[in-house]
């Protein structure tokens, strides 16, 4: 028998200390590149964006991978690129952890539409803001001193 799965996560995270240098001009690039390495590890993307600090995925995981060895690929791979291809010249890193949230693929089509209008978005809410909100949706408790 095969297997059958349909794992849908929203993964969130951050440069590190949530420095606002993923500039505009160059995050289209970025974007096709962690594609590529979703794609790569058999996982299918949905949708990614971001901003200046962060970045969001929409991404099924084939049941081959976990979550944080994909996290840690893209991570890995996305700093080298960025940095071999002088993308953002102030990236240094992406912040150590990230938020894994899973979710019902009956939300699919609002999580995109989210996902996609991250500039409009954040001009009300900071990172940090929207960060705790999805803590707090998914029900995860959490120490605010980790999230400094």
């Amino acid at each position: 028998m095969s297997t059958y799965t349909q794992i849908l996560y929203h993964i969130v995270f951050s440069t590190k200390n949530r420095e606002k240098n993923l500039y505009t001009n160059n995050r289209e690039e970025l974007f096709k590149y962690i594609s590529g390495v979703i794609d790569n590890k058999k996982c299918h993307l949905y949708q990614i964006n971001g901003v200046e600090d962060h970045l969001h995925i929409l991404t099924s995981l084939h049941p081959s991978i976990s979550l944080s060895d994909l996290v840690k690929d893209i991570k890995v791979s996305s700093s080298l690129f960025i940095k071999k291809n002088n993308l953002f010249p102030k990236f240094t890193s992406w912040q150590e952890g990230y938020g894994g949230f899973t979710v019902s693929m009956y939300l699919k089509d609002s999580l995109i539409d989210y996902i996609k209008n991250q500039e409009a978005h954040h001009h009300k809410v900071t990172y940090i803001e929207e960060f705790i909100n999805l803590l707090k949706q998914h029900e995860i408790e959490f120490d605010p001193k980790y999230l400094i």
